[in-house]
């Protein structure tokens, strides 16, 4: 904090005329004079910021602000030779103006911490073997990057080798993940194995470590709801404050019998109290914070109206793959001797498909010198491969072969299977599955502890989604849903007037996610569907989500809290006024402080993580 008041400008405004107030009140019992200039002196630097504000906003937006109303109250209390009580109200409110600074800059330093993340330049590999060091900006599509064991990564690319990669910096995770050859690493995340070669797949404007920070720029400039309304009605409450105070001024000095300085000090108490100070706080710092909290936590936000509205949630819709399943299939059993399963491996090797990546992955150590490759393998369309007199392909291709050790029984329903035929016999079989992500089944039963139903829509068949659905314990599902059959279920829930949330990571998910009302895309997905969503999980983890919700109900309390807090002490204030039971030092210390109450609340949210992590892996999956 002292450092941020000695390098910022208000900051340093702020301890002059902190030393002007003290040389002030030295010199008051002594020489009256000098203390007077100490404190105009005082009221100078501590105002000249509040003042330039009310100046630069109320001629921008034709109305004024809260300022224009503490600088009044200043002013007033120079003209009835109270400066020191002047100052003091400016001490504390530019004191409070540097303190919700300070929570703004805090809140915001997710930013300036990703960007750090990310090194500025890369080791290039050339053609010709040289190493060039070039900035991350200038690197090309396919270029070759060197990545040395304990280095940032700079940019987004595959891996030409098995290596060790730390990603906390993206998902808030701290144990290293393995990443295998080929799979994507991304920039800002470490390298804790040894070195290897990265080709680039996107540009330094395309990695998401440069999606995370412009999200969490753009969604520091859209205000939520609260401070919107709170926006709105700053500047009638001030119009109102600057007609109701001369109003008082005049009934104290016409018929009470006050004299005109006791009515006017008591009109500026009035203006000091009446002043909304820290109503205007009580949204903007904490949702800044819960937004901060959410980016250092792999969840971005569009805005403090989306981190708001996730509170309110009634129904949350859900896509399957990559969503609560990883995406990729998985062999999950098998049946063949050695010699056909080389086969099998061998001619998958030739395909693209997902199904054929699975296999040759599960079976990569296999050794293949032994299998014949001058036979070519030749794909069938619309039923698997072959090669020679051997088949592999769907259960449907295999309908007029002999079946001897009775592998068509053992395919496990809702998984996909593959045979493998040999001279019109089956010869084996594999069952792969999209496997279902372990922490999906926490984050649906913790949605559902609070109340929110979650329902799966999948464009997947009836059995693959009954299994899903079960392993991770939603009882509402619907298969074979088309984009517009997502879309009707989300229109038709905001029919009955409940919040739909929508989840999903595809292409086929933005209309429906464009649709409701809070739109989730998982960070890995397309970029169609990040563009039509409010909320972007970095990486496909759904307990991420449950996370930001219960921090989107914390952020609310505290929202409520503070309004409820800051009305209440301005009614206290104003009828302490009234009834003559406060005077101006006093108005100043308990308004002020109720508004660095404030923002000091809402700054409680840049500390909520591991605690409510704990929390969450505590609670039983039922």
């Amino acid at each position: 904090m002292l450092n941020y008041l000695l390098k910022s400008r208000p900051g340093q405004f702020l301890l002059t005329g902190i030393f002007f107030i003290i040389l002030g009140f030295i010199f008051m019992p002594f020489v009256d004079i000098i203390s007077r200039i100490s404190f105009y002196a005082a009221i100078f630097f501590l105002g000249f910021f509040a003042a330039k504000n009310a100046v630069v906003d109320t001629v921008k937006s034709k109305s004024p602000n809260v300022d224009l109303l503490m600088i009044l109250a200043a002013i007033g209390a120079v003209i009835i030779n109270y400066e020191s009580e002047g100052a003091v109200l400016l001490l504390i409110f530019a004191g409070a103006e540097v303190l919700e600074d300070y929570a703004s800059n805090k809140s915001t330093k997710a930013i300036s911490a990703l960007m750090s993340q990310v090194p500025s330049s890369a080791h290039v590999l050339k053609e010709n073997g040289e190493i060039d060091k070039v900035p991350t900006e200038e690197l090309g599509l396919g270029d070759i990057v060197i990545v040395s064991k304990g280095d940032q990564i700079p940019i987004d690319g595959y891996t030409d080798r098995k290596t060790l990669i730390n990603e906390s910096a993206l998902t808030g995770e701290s144990v290293p993940v393995t990443k295998e050859k080929g799979n994507e690493v991304f920039a800002g995340t470490i390298n804790e194995g040894n070195v290897f070669y990265l080709e680039v797949n996107k540009l330094s404007n395309e990695t998401i470590f440069s999606n995370i920070i412009r999200m969490v720029e753009e969604a520091q400039n859209r205000p939520s709801k609260v401070s919107k309304f709170i926006d709105r009605i700053e500047s009638k409450y001030v119009i109102g404050v600057l007609i109701g105070v001369p109003i008082f001024i005049f009934i104290l000095y016409t018929f009470n019998g006050f004299t005109f300085q006791e009515a006017f000090y008591r009109g500026m108490v009035m203006l000091t109290v009446a002043s909304p100070c820290a109503l205007v706080a009580s949204a903007t710092p904490a949702t800044l914070s819960a937004i901060s909290n959410g980016a250092r936590n792999g969840v971005l936000f569009k805005g403090g109206a989306a981190m708001e509205a996730l509170s309110t949630m009634d129904i949350l819709y859900s896509d399957k793959t990559g969503t609560l399943t990883h995406g990729a299939f998985q062999v999950v059993d098998y049946a063949a001797d050695e010699d056909i399963l080389k086969e099998v491996v061998y001619m998958e090797q030739q395909s693209s498909h997902p199904i054929a990546d699975a296999i040759v992955n599960t079976f990569k150590d296999l050794d293949l010198h032994s299998v014949d490759r001058t036979q070519p393998v030749e794909e069938v369309a619309g039923s698997g491969m072959r090669k020679g007199d051997i088949m592999v392909g769907k259960p449907s291709a295999f309908k007029l072969f002999v079946d001897p050790h009775q592998y068509l029984s053992k395919a496990i329903e809702g998984n996909t299977n593959i045979f493998v035929g040999k001279n019109n016999q089956i010869a084996g079989y594999f069952s792969l599955a999209d496997q279902v992500r372990e922490e999906s089944a926490h984050a649906v039963a913790g949605f559902q502890r609070e109340g929110i139903q979650v329902s799966l829509l999948t464009g997947d068949n009836e059995t693959v989604a009954k299994k899903v659905a079960e392993e991770v314990g939603i009882d509402d599902y619907v298969a074979s849903c088309l984009p517009e059959d997502k879309i009707r279920y989300v229109n038709e829930s905001q029919e009955k007037d409940k919040v739909v949330g929508m989840i999903g990571d595809g292409i086929n998910d933005a209309p429906a996610l464009a649709n409701a009302d809070i739109g989730i895309a998982m960070g890995s997905g397309s970029s169609v569907a990040m563009e039509s969503s409010e909320v972007v999980i970095v990486k496909n983890n759904l307990e991420k989500l449950f996370y930001s919700f219960t921090l989107s109900h914390r952020l609310n309390r505290i929202i409520v809290g503070n309004v409820v807090f800051s009305v209440g002490v301005i009614i206290t204030l104003v009828i302490l006024n009234i009834f003559g039971l406060l005077n101006l030092p006093m108005a100043v210390l308990f308004h002020e402080g109720s508004t660095i109450l404030v923002i000091l609340n809402g700054l409680r949210l840049l500390r909520q993580g591991k605690e409510e992590k704990t929390r969450l892996e505590s609670q039983p999956v039922y």
